[in-house]
């Protein structure tokens, strides 16, 4: 009973990174967290760990409500080139894009576009609007140019929603130098990066607290990406960030 707890450091550093993560991060990513800190011990070992410190994650087992901007061939339908083969490995080349939204205490809706890295999984764009209009998508565009490097000849994922449909839109691609890709009608799995980007972000924060409007949505989700990009690891990026990811890939 008087012996030191030799397991005394690695608690207090589970304990810190599971805090770190707001909560989420299950057994794999601590042990990968624990690898780069530099501990030796197995995954069970810090499995184990976390279960007998109370340390669970229970943010993944949640619905989450949907956003569709589907109202009908209000356009023009493009082709689906991507075909769910999101096997991309160079960032910037790939994108997908879609709208989600929010339910707000001041009991409006809060509308979320947003643009995803396929390669990197990083979130290049994040705007909010009261609305799901054109100004808010021209403005996701104006963000998502400064990504674009000349001659990239970059694709575009979205579903096809009336927004994705417009002639605006279409211009807006082509002096980019971007080519539009679109799901099959009413077919979510064709735009599954950014569809989990945003399960993740409503399990991880936006359901987990109360956002009284507009403005603190915009707070709330610069913050939620910031960590997205820069802090949280990914598993199947061998534990890099997204932003990792894209400056080793860049670099190599």
């Amino acid at each position: 009973m008087k012996r030191p707890d030799k397991y005394k450091n690695i608690k207090l550093f589970i304990e810190h990174v599971y805090h770190e993560s707001h909560e989420t991060y299950g057994y794999r990513r601590v042990y990968a967290m624990a690898l780069k800190a530099g501990y030796t011990l197995c995954r069970e070992t810090i499995r184990s760990l976390m279960s007998l410190l109370g340390l669970k994650v229970g943010v993944y087992s949640k619905h989450t409500s949907q956003y569709s901007s589907y109202k009908g061939q209000v356009g023009r339908i493009a082709p689906n080139i991507i075909k769910q083969n999101f096997n991309q490995t160079t960032p910037l080349t790939v994108f997908h894009t879609d709208i989600t939204q929010i339910r707000l205490v001041d009991g409006k809706w809060g509308y979320l576009s947003c643009v995803t890295d396929e390669a990197s999984g990083e979130i290049l764009v994040a705007k909010a609007s009261t609305s799901p209009n054109m100004a808010l998508i021209q403005d996701t565009l104006d963000e998502l140019e400064s990504w674009i490097t000349p001659g990239s000849a970059a694709i575009l994922h979205s579903d096809q929603g009336w927004q994705y449909q417009q002639k605006a839109y279409r211009k807006a691609l082509n002096r980019m130098n971007i080519t539009q890709s679109m799901s099959r009608k009413g077919n979510c799995h064709d735009n599954a990066p950014i569809e989990s980007f945003f399960n993740l972000m409503k399990r991880e924060c936006l359901n987990r607290i109360r956002i009284n409007n507009i403005d603190e949505l915009v707070k709330v989700v610069a913050e939620y990406t910031d960590w997205y990009n820069n802090e949280r690891i990914s598993m199947n990026k061998n534990g890099l960030t997204p932003v990792e990811y894209r400056n080793q890939t860049v670099i190599a």
